[in-house]
């Protein structure tokens, strides 16, 4: 079978066992690690890297940090899965920590990297987009062939991608979790996308009310769109002449309603008396 139909399915360790792995028991110095330039994960939660803090002192690092050797400097070994833990091991005063020391390209690394992110649920909505179109910039992958190897249908990689179109903004918004992902595919396509952003944020609304605000906008920007400009100006005219505010509804075959709001009796009764003394 294709390795790619396999997907994310397998987990890392079949992933490791198709790769040459110079040493599957070793330990290295914490001070010889560092970061993977391909991790696709930018926020880490300091309440979960806490509690991996304590239980590493506790226990120790249980799973090892897959690494590469450093492509510059010779000494040092890149971490291609695992930041996590040794972000952790660090805070724990750890002066080694277990590995396994893998030869992988830049591709298997980015490959590495977003399967163990995606598997536990660690990337948020931006952070799995710009993951997905990494692997598109710079390994000319596809949407089908992300779609193979990370296990979800290409609609779904289609869906996540469409989020990288939104405002510099909203974007931070969503980086951030101030708003879900559920809010941002409410808010792709949308020309005010910051301003409901904001106020999804603001008023600390659930998806489903996120989505009936932006029907409410929809419906008046439709409403706008569809008014003959003569309409609209006799519209005004009205409002202007009786002081109160109107709405004309008229479809193609000129036919249609005149709405006319009060907001007490006494609006009520002015209007009556201005049908009166006219008709």
């Amino acid at each position: 079978m294709n390795k790619l139909k396999k997907g994310l399915g397998r987990g890392l360790s079949s992933l490791i066992g198709e790769t040459k792995s110079t040493n599957k028991n070793n330990t290295i110095e914490v001070s010889k690690l560092v970061k993977n330039r391909f991790q696709p994960r930018k926020i880490f939660d300091e309440n979960k890297l806490n509690e991996l803090t304590n239980s590493i002192k506790e226990r120790g690092v249980l799973q090892p940090i897959i690494v590469r050797k450093h492509n510059q400097d010779h000494d040092k070994y890149e971490i291609i899965a695992g930041e996590r833990r040794f972000l952790a091991a660090k805070k724990a005063g750890l002066e080694e920590v277990p590995v396994v020391i893998t030869n992988v390209d830049d591709l298997k690394s980015l490959e590495f990297a977003i399967i163990e992110n995606v598997q536990r649920d660690d990337l948020n909505p931006l952070e799995e987009a710009q993951s997905y179109q990494r692997l598109i910039d710079e390994f000319s992958y596809d949407h089908e062939k992300v779609s193979k190897f990370i296990g979800k249908s290409r609609s779904y990689i289609t869906n996540s991608l469409r989020i990288l179109t939104l405002p510099k903004e909203v974007l931070n918004l969503i980086e951030t979790r101030k708003i879900s992902a559920g809010h941002a595919k409410v808010l792709v396509g949308l020309d005010n996308a910051e301003f409901i952003a904001n106020k999804i944020f603001d008023k600390k609304l659930s998806v489903r009310q996120a989505e009936s605000l932006v029907k409410i906008f929809k419906g008046k920007k439709n409403s706008l769109k569809s008014k003959d400009a003569n309409v609209q100006f006799l519209q005004n005219s009205l409002t202007e002449k009786i002081g109160l505010r109107v709405n004309i509804s008229n479809s193609k075959n000129n036919k249609g309603s005149i709405k006319i709001e009060y907001k007490d009796l006494d609006q009520l009764n002015r209007l009556i008396e201005i049908i009166k003394s006219n008709y």
